[in-house]
């Protein structure tokens, strides 16, 4: 973690906090809808489609511990 408050106090990591940690439960993966994809080069007749579609994942942040 980057920053952490326990209302009173401020602590700065730098890069993180020694010792914080963050806990989260995987709610659920999906995936996003589609994307289409189409290029198109005039003249010389090159026409593509591709389709895309991006992972996600639904998480739920169970707790902060802010360490020692």
């Amino acid at each position: 973690m980057l920053l952490v408050s326990d209302g009173e106090a401020v602590t700065v990591g730098d890069p993180t906090v020694e010792g914080a940690s963050v806990a989260a439960r995987v709610d659920e993966h999906t995936r996003d809808k589609k994307v289409q994809v189409y290029k198109y080069k005039n003249k010389t007749r090159r026409r593509v489609l591709r389709g895309h579609r991006q992972q996600r994942t639904r998480i739920t942040i169970t707790g902060i511990s802010a360490g020692a």
